[in-house]
């Protein structure tokens, strides 16, 4: 495929100019030391070079290693200081729920049991299809979620087989270097070869660029907005996005509305409302949704009634000649609440306010807790305006609702990568529903909840007229 290298510099020049870019705080006293390098150039020869070494390692090694670095963040003062410093250097989100978001990282992310072998036997024989690794994997990671992307993506990696260069999100970089740090520290504490997860300190627009094209690198994964999405899948090589969302919540008129107050505002107000799974909007059927707001402030909701106070906060959080104004993301509500100027009652945990659907509010993912909340006649007109909300990005959706052949129509029109029905958005990653977590979501791309698994190829290996003992 021909690559149109000027429009692809164009792209990323837009990303790192998005990114507030600012050099690192704190840097490593040795070049590559714990995996951080100077140059990207560098780590990624490192890191090609020690996936050639863990390529000939066994997979009870791969295991060995993976559980070391479970084990090296689960202790105490490493999920303290990387929650605290998370929260104090990019000024969002909230300790506590970040505590539980790392935890939910090392309980499960999925390791090397994700690498399911199939096997085809007959008279011709046997033959095996296999997942193994990619090689080098770079990786872009957020802002809002990134210790628990690099966490995430380096189990993840690691039991696929691969080695990875993250190019973390300057506004979070000091954080990014520490967890690959730690991670470092734990895979060297189990005699792993070193260099299988580097960095730069120097995120710039070359290093991006350089990991982009450099032929060594085998897959990209992009973890945030659409901007760095649409950079990766311009590269020309297999990429991986997770992009954003704007998840709807829709509540008809069979749904437990008392239960449904409490999961939506749970899940709107974890960790500031950060995640891209979290609840972005509410559509409530006009037969329940005065019950609906009443309940969702029994538990921490302050409803805004004033327009003129709902555009000034539209106007405050998402400027129309600007776009997002990331100064008031993963915030608290009392913080939005008193730049707007008025007074909420302490323990406040998310704003509410009734808008129509066309409203900025409903329409553009804040990633704060803002909720609007769009009245419609019935659950078929609800089932519309959730999907045209979600803008097709494939994301997330929730629905609250007892009437399964609804809860069936609408998971066919919004074909979101997670549909979470009658429960909290965070439920989708696995905080009290089944199934593994990760956070990197590939919506745009189709992998889905990403695991080991996505991280490495299919091989077959044929052997002819043997080993079919039928």
């Amino acid at each position: 495929m021909a690559i149109d290298t000027q429009a692809l510099q164009t792209i990323i020049r837009r990303v790192i100019d998005s990114m507030d870019l600012k050099p690192a705080q704190e840097e490593a006293t040795e070049d590559g030391k714990n995996g951080i390098y100077e140059d990207i150039d560098k780590a990624i020869e490192a890191a090609d070079k020690a996936q050639k070494e863990y390529m000939r390692l066994p997979l009870a090694r791969r295991t060995e290693i993976i559980e070391a670095i479970r084990d090296e963040f689960a202790k105490p003062e490493n999920i303290d200081e990387i929650c605290r410093m998370v929260v104090e250097e990019t000024g969002m989100g909230d300790y506590e729920n970040k505590k539980l978001k790392q935890q939910l990282v090392i309980d499960k992310t999925p390791g090397v049991e994700d690498l399911v072998t199939e096997a085809f036997t007959g008279d011709d024989g046997l033959t095996l299809v296999e997942l193994s690794p990619f090689g080098v994997i770079g990786a872009i990671t957020p802002t809002t979620n990134p210790n628990e992307t690099i966490l995430c993506n380096s189990i993840g990696m690691l039991a696929a087989g691969d080695t990875v260069v993250f190019s973390p999100h300057p506004r979070s970089i000091n954080s990014s270097l520490r967890t690959v740090e730690l991670i470092n520290k734990a895979i060297d504490s189990v005699g792993g070869p070193k260099n299988l997860v580097v960095t730069t300190n120097h995120p710039s627009l070359e290093s991006s660029q350089k990991l982009m094209q450099h032929p060594k690198i085998r897959m990209l994964v992009a973890t945030g907005g659409p901007g760095v999405v649409k950079a990766v899948l311009s590269s020309g090589k297999k990429a991986i996005g997770a992009g954003a969302g704007n998840p709807p919540a829709l509540v008809d008129e069979t749904a437990d509305i008392e239960k449904a107050a409490k999961d939506i505002i749970d899940g709107c107000s974890f960790d500031n409302n950060l995640p891209c799974i979290a609840e972005k909007e509410v559509v409530a059927v006009d037969q329940i949704a005065d019950y609906l707001i009443f309940n969702m402030k029994k538990h921490g909701a302050y409803e805004i009634k004033d327009q003129d106070t709902i555009d000034r906060l539209a106007e405050m959080v998402y400027p129309k000649d600007k776009g997002l104004n990331r100064d008031f993301v993963g915030k608290p509500a009392t913080y939005i609440a008193e730049k707007l100027g008025i007074d909420v009652p302490e323990g406040t945990r998310v704003l509410i306010m009734e808008t129509d659907k066309d409203h900025t509010l409903a329409q553009q993912e804040l990633m704060m807790p803002i909720l609007p909340i769009v009245r419609v006649k019935d659950v078929d007109e609800g089932i519309e305006t959730a999907v045209e909300l979600e803008h097709g990005n494939r994301h997330t959706a929730i629905m609250h609702s007892n009437n399964v052949r609804k809860l069936d129509e609408m998971a066919k029109k919004v074909q979101t990568t997670i549909f979470v029905k009658n429960g909290p958005s965070y439920a989708g990653i696995g905080v009290g529903g089944e199934g593994h977590t990760t956070f990197t979501i590939a919506g745009p791309t189709g992998e889905g909840l990403t695991s080991a698994r996505t991280f490495a190829r299919k091989r077959r290996c044929v052997l002819v007229g043997s080993f079919n003992i039928r």
